[in-house]
């Protein structure tokens, strides 16, 4: 795709934040060429957040940006879908602090830019193309990226639980693929840290509505989307972090036990190293296939 987009008219949605259950209203708005992706906290005179690497704050459980003190949290979900769908500049707006969780997956802010359509702009679309590997590690954990002529990643946890266990999950990310493989994976959690989680003043809007809680042994109800339906939400959730390079990247990421930490850490090293990485143009970087993100969920999950 050579030109951007943003979407054709406005569309919203409303529903309570996973970590404060604060209910909040939700608007995706049409921008013009070269507005990025923005935030509008409409209950502080529209203050503008834009969703770059920049302005990173809390990602421990969720991730968050503040800019001048004003704190927008749990944004990767809504930021996955748009960067996977292609829309390169939107306003969101909201009257909360935090975006609401929905059902737990990115499927519901597909179906939001379904709705909207896409519209195609006069600019030419500029790409990040990453052109030489940087690795990250924590312990057990890694993440890296290496030079690629698309976007694709690889996601691999390994979970002490027998619903769990050893997951991997890889894919060339763009529309189609991104709505029908991974959006509708759900975010996860466990019984046992619920008490310590809502003592830390998190997940208080959590519920088996929005997330699938898993006991010591199996699930506390309901039935998975995808038999690695946990591999898959943490790739979704990392499509989301990576959208806060502020543009579409080219290249391949390997995440193994990642987390939205090492996600971040990734973002900020390729926004301060600028040998890292090149701004291009090049036409022939597909960000999204023929298919649109009605037409993959017309097809099923």
């Amino acid at each position: 795709m050579s030109n951007q987009n943003t979407i054709a008219r406005p569309v919203e949605t409303e529903g309570i934040g996973l970590h404060t259950a604060v209910r909040g209203h939700l608007r995706l708005v049409p921008a013009p060429a070269g507005t990025g992706i923005v935030f509008r906290r409409t209950d502080l005179d529209n203050f503008e957040i834009e969703a770059d690497g920049r302005w990173l704050a809390r990602v421990s459980y969720a991730t968050s940006l503040m800019k001048k003190g004003v704190l927008l949290s749990t944004v990767e979900h809504v930021l996955a879908a748009l960067y996977a769908c292609g829309i390169d500049n939107v306003y969101i707006e909201l009257d909360a602090l935090e975006v609401p969780i929905l059902d737990g997956s990115a499927r519901p802010f597909v179906e939001m830019i379904a709705k909207a359509g896409i519209r195609r702009l006069r600019r030419r679309r500029r790409y990040l193309r990453l052109v030489r590997p940087v690795e990250i590690t924590d312990g057990d954990r890694r993440i890296a990226a290496y030079p690629a002529e698309n976007f694709r990643v690889r996601y691999f946890i390994d979970f002490p639980h027998p619903v769990v266990g050893r997951e991997e999950v890889e894919l060339d990310v763009d529309a189609e693929s991104f709505s029908r493989t991974l959006a509708p994976a759900r975010t996860f959690g466990f019984l046992e840290d619920v008490s310590r989680l809502r003592s830390m003043d998190l997940i208080r809007g959590g519920s088996l509505d929005n997330a699938i809680v898993l006991t010591r042994d199996g699930l506390l109800s309901g039935e998975l989307r995808f038999r690695d339906e946990f591999a898959r939400h943490k790739a979704l959730d990392l499509i989301g972090d990576l959208a806060l390079v502020g543009r579409p990247l080219l290249a391949h990421v390997v995440a193994h036990k990642g987390g939205h930490a090492l996600h971040t850490a990734l973002v900020t090293r390729l926004l301060r190293e600028r040998s890292l990485t090149r701004e291009t143009t090049a036409l022939q970087a597909e960000a999204m296939p023929a298919g649109t993100p009605a037409q993959a969920l017309a097809t099923g999950n």
